[in-house]
């Protein structure tokens, strides 16, 4: 079973293992696409093969999409080069769901890939080209935020838009759907910068400048993206090896990426999406993305970010690496952690919510505690959720103290659970786990500058706490827990107690 057009001709080889195929004619997509294309997106790596181009499957499935994906990549262009062109742009979906089964589909929506090389005349003319077309919508990206900041990359990403000026100033959304706070204002603050030095360098025109900062012809919206989407699974390429699909293995790039024709990744997802679209867009509602305003987007994150899922998770990679855990749904099976991620969010984050109304922030924090955590199939690791702790911690706790602070009815006294996960943070910073054995901490940027100070001179770190712990009795509290876990068994006394 090959992954390619030829390949799924035989669909029913692929359908005897359990795969579901495109259901609409392929050249026919490909051929509208390249016409009149509507959707590009920046970064061809899992979440957007796993996610946004399923949500297009689904919807020229049914009929209400009639053209496909154009997927460009300006980082690591093997990606292109070894899966994207040899599997004629195909894919195979494995989605791993909670209750140990797996959902198995060829994903025939992403119908062109590019590769964003300046040098290359005929890939840089091909994607001049689309965005000179007037009846490209949008522009989407998933680089990571550290993308933004790597001028390289975005010089090349503003010089597409010049071309789209350059062509008659046609409208556009360009939009960040990477997994950061006010992603479409990094993205916009990115390219604006940009411009700006071009018009000062002679490079451009001020009308060029006008029109990028002009929202009602160029927008940047902001989006909650939600999906988890490890790199490829060793279980899954075996399960795929023996119903006969070539080319399974996955490749390392010189780059250290892991590519492989298929992606796995959990059945939950979440996309809100700020509705700015100058030139219109695509029916993504039908697909199950949620359109909205600018303040529920901003709600929408916070509820993810401060209570329902990003505060669980550090919890779980401080203590999963005290403890000597290497997966997270291995320590959704200690009663201890569970009981600590469950009363977090439930007891004491809930008080103080942010609830977005589109999504429930019960119904959300649930999927997350009884399906996303304890998924066997996700080899997610609390040692990669530990990286960058130090920059986590203000967002994911720090506004919950605030919160409580600034409560008529609610005081830090009554917190149990955040004192203890940030005391739990104290310990792992001495890199002692609980068999009082040394272990590495992940990658941080302070981890080094932290290590060397007193544990009650790191809480002195607003930077790090996002809050003065000292302006009330939680430093306390904090430093009391920390000296009791102090030795070998004590962090789990110190949660078998909560």
């Amino acid at each position: 079973m090959k992954l390619t057009n030829e390949g799924i001709k035989d669909r029913a080889a692929w359908e005897a293992k359990g795969y579901s195929l495109p259901k609409y004619n392929r050249e026919e997509i490909i051929v509208n696409t390249k016409q009149n294309p509507v959707w590009i997106h920046f970064g061809a790596g899992n979440i957007f093969r796993a996610f946004q181009a399923n949500v297009v499957e689904e919807l020229i499935n049914q009929g209400v999409m009639n053209t496909g994906l154009i997927v460009a990549e300006g980082y690591d262009y093997e990606i292109i080069e070894k899966y994207n062109r040899p599997c004629d742009d195909l894919s195979i979906l494995a989605t791993l769901k909670a209750d140990g089964t797996v959902e198995k589909k060829v994903i025939g929506s992403i119908v062109e890939s590019c590769i964003l090389d300046e040098e290359d005349e005929r890939e840089i003319e091909r994607l001049r080209e689309i965005f000179r077309n007037p009846s490209l919508q949008m522009v989407s990206f998933t680089i990571t935020e550290k993308g933004y900041k790597t001028r390289a990359y975005m010089d090349k990403v503003v010089g597409l838009i010049l071309e789209r000026f350059k062509a008659g100033a046609f409208p556009i959304s360009i939009v960040s759907m990477d997994n950061c706070s006010h992603n479409g204002d990094k993205l916009k603050e990115a390219v604006v910068e940009i411009a700006k030095d071009w018009y000062n360098e002679g490079k451009c025109d001020n009308d060029f400048v006008n029109y990028i900062t002009n929202p009602s012809v160029v927008a940047f919206p902001l989006t909650m993206i939600d999906k988890i989407t490890p790199r490829p699974d060793d279980t899954v390429k075996k399960m795929l090896i023996a119903d006969g699909v070539e080319g399974a293995e996955p490749i390392v790039t010189s780059k250290n990426t892991y590519v492989a024709n298929f992606v796995n990744a959990e059945e939950t997802e979440y996309l809100v999406i700020e509705d700015l679209f100058p030139n219109g867009r695509p029916a993504l509602e039908k697909g199950g993305v949620i359109f909205t305003d600018r303040e529920t987007v901003d709600k929408t994150e916070k509820m993810k970010v401060c209570t329902c899922l990003n505060p669980l998770h550090t919890a779980l990679a401080i203590f999963g690496c005290l403890l000597g855990y290497n997966t997270i749904h291995d320590e959704m099976e200690d009663e201890a952690l569970k009981r600590l991620v469950t009363k977090l969010g439930k007891e004491e984050g809930m008080k103080v919510v942010v609830d977005p109304k589109v999504l429930s922030p019960d119904e959300f924090l649930d999927a997350v505690l009884t399906k996303r955590l304890p998924n066997p199939f996700m080899p997610d690791t609390p040692q990669r959720i530990a990286c960058d702790t130090s920059q986590k911690l203000p967002i994911r706790f720090g506004e919950t103290i605030k919160a409580y602070r600034s409560s008529s009815s609610l005081s830090t006294e009554s917190l149990k659970i955040v004192p203890l996960v940030l005391a739990g943070y104290l310990r792992y910073l001495e890199g002692i786990d609980d068999n009082g054995k040394q272990f590495e901490q992940s990658p941080d940027p302070l981890l080094e500058e932290l290590k060397g100070l007193p544990a009650k001179d790191v809480l002195k770190r607003q930077d790090v706490f996002g809050v003065d712990l000292y302006s009330d009795g939680l430093a306390k509290k904090v430093l009391a827990i920390h000296s009791e876990m102090k030795g070998v068994g004590n962090i789990r006394k110190e949660l078998e107690a909560v």
